[in-house]
């Protein structure tokens, strides 16, 4: 079954470009492309395509005013175009924040190897879009302030114990509902979030400005504190190295793995060698492979492992390809998941 698109950027160059990569793949057809939200409007109620590319930079309606009254009046699935600048990241975590599936950074036509990849990267996402599920859009209000999360035991901050999430496709929202969850004396917390290095560092500043741990971007070197929470840069692996009578975080400029760099199984074969009983592993919504082998590894070395519920997932991928490995020890909804989790982390023998 072929998948209808719909190209809304203010580029007569782009549309033009995004249209012929689009286009390369059999599966997928660009049924029309729109130079404005006003046009892509009445393009949508003739056309009704599948997933819409959305720029966020147009004339006469942003990206995000059109995303939001679009969302709230006729649900679509939507992948954005954004460019890769600081301004560029916020804008576009608020654009997922608001109901995008997924987004991707403007074509670079600095080399035909780099626009393979990208013709690649696009068709993944337009497809991973095209089955994902759409989601209820909490207003931003609901999400404005940090909320008051009591500070835990002792006995669940101050075990010894590491966290260790991966997640991609719905994963910003996901990790973002995930962590609102934990107190402020956390376990010590580590993410990889499939995410371009341009995004990572706003990824992580949004959710220290909302959850009540400490999150930051891993600069490579840190120990490992309670109350923390170390999310994985977009250039580098992120995994953990013993230090002394502790841990610290170790980024690695190495190839991709599972086409992903950072690599969530980079991350949990870490957590599997050096952690072992006492780590607990959490896949999340996302598209592909990624960390199901790992999360096996540290399962066979010990740890708890959860993966979340179809039913919450935007895109269930990455949690199924774990529970069909016998990854996953427990299958748990987004709302309940920084709960077991916790609880599990209070449980697991140090």
């Amino acid at each position: 079954m072929t998948t209808k698109v719909l190209v809304i950027d203010d580029s007569a160059v782009m549309r033009k470009l995004l249209t012929e990569l689009i286009n390369s793949n059999p599966d997928l057809e660009v049924v029309g492309a729109a130079p404005d939200a006003h046009v892509a409007r009445e393009m949508i109620k003739t056309l009704n395509p599948d997933v819409l590319t959305l720029d966020v930079q147009m004339p006469r309606m942003d990206g995000l005013e059109f995303l939001e009254r679009l969302m709230r009046l006729r649900p679509t699935r939507v992948v954005m175009v954004s460019a890769f600048t600081e301004a560029g990241s916020d804008t576009t975590l608020r654009a997922l924040e608001l109901g995008a599936i997924d987004f991707i950074g403007k074509p670079r036509v600095d080399s035909p190897a780099a626009m393979t990849e990208y013709a690649e990267e696009l068709a993944d996402k337009l497809r991973g879009a095209a089955a994902a599920r759409l989601k209820r859009v909490v207003p931003a209000a609901a999400t404005a302030t940090r909320p008051a999360v009591p500070v835990s035991s002792a006995k669940t901050s101050g075990n010894g114990n590491l966290i260790f999430v991966g997640a991609s496709t719905g994963g910003t929202e996901a990790i973002k509902d995930f962590l609102l969850g934990f107190p402020a004396d956390c376990p010590p917390t580590l993410i990889v979030q499939h995410m371009p290095e341009n995004f990572t560092a706003s990824f992580a500043k949004r959710l220290d400005s909302l959850c009540a741990p400490r999150v930051i971007e891993a600069q490579g070197g840190e120990r490992l504190e309670p109350g923390t929470v170390y999310v994985a840069p977009g250039h580098s692996h992120l995994q953990i190295r013993r230090q002394g009578g502790g841990y610290i975080t170790e980024l690695l400029a190495t190839p991709p793995v599972n086409r992903h760099r950072p690599s969530v199984d980079v991350l949990f074969d870490s957590a599997a060698e050096l952690v072992g009983k006492q780590a607990v592993g959490v896949i999340l919504t996302g598209m592909g492979k990624d960390g199901a082998q790992g999360l096996l590894r540290m399962r066979q070395a010990g740890a708890r492992t959860f993966g979340q519920d179809e039913a919450s997932c935007v895109v269930y991928g990455m949690p199924r390809e774990a529970a069909l490995v016998g990854a996953v020890e427990e299958v748990s909804s987004l709302e309940n998941m920084s709960r077991r989790v916790l609880a599990s982390a209070a449980r697991v023998v140090a």
